[in-house]
């Protein structure tokens, strides 16, 4: 296996063209042709994770924050991105990291967080727009199964809870075969009716060209024809932050002491009334107070993620100044550490042959003080 089998693995599950404008997702330093012998899964990489890394023999770090975020004028020993750049470039580790295109799909961090947090039924809560397009191909009803499943294998049809999901209509076909063309059925320079049928199926933008790809390859022409638009709709299958419920309504305090006890974090900055009970969720890992709103309006009783501003407390906040719901602030790492499990066990099962373990290091350099 090489860094390349793994950034192409990495690629299909969380496609780069998800990733925020300001993201840079991806491979950050190192050989993609390097064959890997072991790697560090992280949330961020430090000089700890680095050392551990060595110790274990691996010469892959994979992790949820990317290394270069700006770029990096000078390459030498010492702290911050450039110091570290320059060691995985000198002791030859290649650093790969999935960030935003992890947090924006369905079964990324967020849901990953909700499920660190016991919540059932998970939904997207925000999904994005312009990110999903129809597919209509045209194919003969021989191959009309066959072009349909590849289709589904590829990512196609899929919403919601549900895969595989597609539309056929009959119809017929012409075409006349010019010179040089090979035509499956036909003969060159004489026109020619085929029963065909019209499959349809939405697709996530990010996915298209793997599914043309496989569309491609099962179908049966030379030439494909087939129509690509868009879909003027909310995506149900990328975006960002989870909605889920508790199995039973728990008081704000006994939330509270859910979220302290599961994400191992000590001290909880909220709002809001902890004698209001707690059913409905919202999460979102990492910065996410700016899906508030959202949260409120699909019913949340409380919602938690990090790195929450004095005043955008005030958003939860009715006109008579009562708290319409818990905004919980649980701390920037201890709301994404679940990246370090939900990248190490995905990538263990798609690479069982090759080690991914999970840093015992804690990466943040933020530390409560509890009087």
């Amino acid at each position: 296996m090489t860094v390349r089998d793994l950034i192409r693995f990495l690629d299909g599950w969380a496609p780069p063209a998800l990733q925020q404008p300001y993201d840079n997702t991806g491979l950050q330093v190192g050989n993609p042709d390097a064959e890997i012998a072991g790697a560090v899964v992280a949330l961020d990489l430090t000089h700890a994770v680095l050392d551990e890394a060595k110790a274990q023999g691996a010469n892959v770090v994979v992790t949820h924050h990317p290394l270069l975020f700006k770029p990096v004028k000078r390459l030498a020993p010492g702290p911050g991105p450039s110091g570290l750049a320059y060691r995985l470039a000198a002791e030859g580790i290649a650093h790969v990291a999935a960030h935003t295109n992890l947090d924006a799909i369905d079964g990324g961090v967020s849901f990953a967080l909700a499920e660190d947090l016991g919540l059932e039924d998970v939904r997207l809560l925000d999904g994005f727009a312009g990110q999903t397009v129809k597919l209509a191909v045209f194919v003969p009803e021989s191959h009309a199964e066959a072009v349909r499943e590849a289709l589904a294998e590829a990512g196609a049809g899929r919403a919601g809870r549900y895969d595989a999901c597609a539309f056929a209509t009959p119809g017929t076909g012409t075409f006349r075969p010019l010179d040089g063309a090979d035509p499956f059925v036909g003969t060159v320079g004489a026109l020619e009716r085929v029963d065909e049928i019209r499959l349809e199926a939405e697709v996530l933008r990010a996915r298209l060209p793997q599914v043309l790809a496989a569309m491609r390859a099962a179908h049966p022409y030379e030439e494909v024809a087939f129509d690509v638009y868009p879909v003027e709709r909310v995506s149900d299958s990328v975006g960002f932050g989870a909605i889920g419920t508790l199995p039973e309504a728990e008081a704000g305090a006994a939330f509270l002491a859910r979220v302290a006890e599961r994400l191992g974090e000590r001290a909880l900055r909220y709002a809001g009334d902890l004698a209001r009970p707690v059913r409905r969720v919202a999460v979102c890992g990492g910065a996410g107070v700016d899906l508030a709103g959202k949260a409120m309006a699909a019913g949340a009783d409380a919602y938690v993620t990090a790195d929450v501003t004095y005043h955008r407390f005030f958003d939860v906040l009715d006109g008579a100044g009562r708290p319409a719901m818990l905004l919980v602030d649980a701390l920037h790492y201890a709301t994404e550490r679940c990246a370090e499990r939900l990248l190490a066990d995905t990538l263990a099962a798609a690479f069982p042959s090759t080690t991914f373990r999970r840093t015992e290091i804690r990466t943040a350099p933020v530390k409560t003080f509890v009087a």
